[in-house]
């Protein structure tokens, strides 16, 4: 695995290349940055057990300490090992969304290490509706550490070009999908008894997301 530096130049691999799975898990198994497509923007995307990743993506990215990186999942039985003391109704409301744009923020189990959650109590859980990427995900266990393809700050990265001129020489791999669908990062909230709390704008609105949230609960 090469290590960032200034004459590195990561690898660039096609999403419907069938050889592109297995090379992208194996940097990701030796501790490697991999770029990867989602339904919404590109993500740099590290494993949960590799804490040198972990603290290579932060770097990678100029990204605050303080600042969690949000976990994708491959499915949403993800949510009984990375989470503790859901609320009533989680799973159903979730369900109504995943695999979708909604990044859910929910109090953290001891298998999300603390670099991931920044010392936090919580988790922010996705599962992206993307193919390459739901398969990857699979192939590491079911849970990545994955985060907007940019420098902390610039805009979100939909292209192959943009994410290898931003952040090409602390990366390892790029899983070239070609321009994401979405383009616009995931709606993000916080969820509780109370219900959901938008922290982040996106493709969900408030109204759609506490209306979804009643009718899970029968209210």
């Amino acid at each position: 695995m090469a290590l960032s530096g200034t004459n590195h130049h990561p690898e660039v691999l096609h999403a419907t290349d069938p050889a592109t799975l297995a090379r992208a898990a194996a940097v990701l198994d030796r501790g490697g940055l991999v770029v990867i497509p989602t339904d919404t923007v590109y993500g740099v995307a590290a494993r949960l057990d590799r804490p040198d990743a972990t603290a290579r993506l932060y770097v990678a990215k100029g990204r605050p300490e303080d600042k969690p990186i949000p976990v994708l999942i491959s499915s949403p039985d993800r949510l009984a090992r990375l989470t503790r003391d859901l609320p009533a109704g989680a799973a159903a409301f979730v369900a109504r969304f995943w695999p979708g744009a909604l990044t859910v923020a929910l109090p953290r189990s001891a298998a999300v290490p603390d670099l991931v959650a920044a010392g936090g109590d919580t988790v922010g859980l996705r599962m992206p509706d993307h193919p390459f990427a739901l398969a990857l995900i699979a192939a590491c266990g079911g849970a990545l550490a994955v985060t907007s393809a940019n420098r902390s700050g610039e805009p979100s990265a939909r292209d192959a070009a943009a994410i290898a001129a931003a952040l090409g020489a602390a990366i390892d791999l790029i899983v070239d999908g070609g321009q994401t669908p979405g383009g616009v990062a995931s709606t993000v909230i916080a969820l509780d008894a109370a219900g959901p709390h938008v922290l982040r704008d996106g493709p969900f609105d408030a109204a759609t997301l506490c209306a979804a949230w009643q009718q899970t609960r029968g209210l």
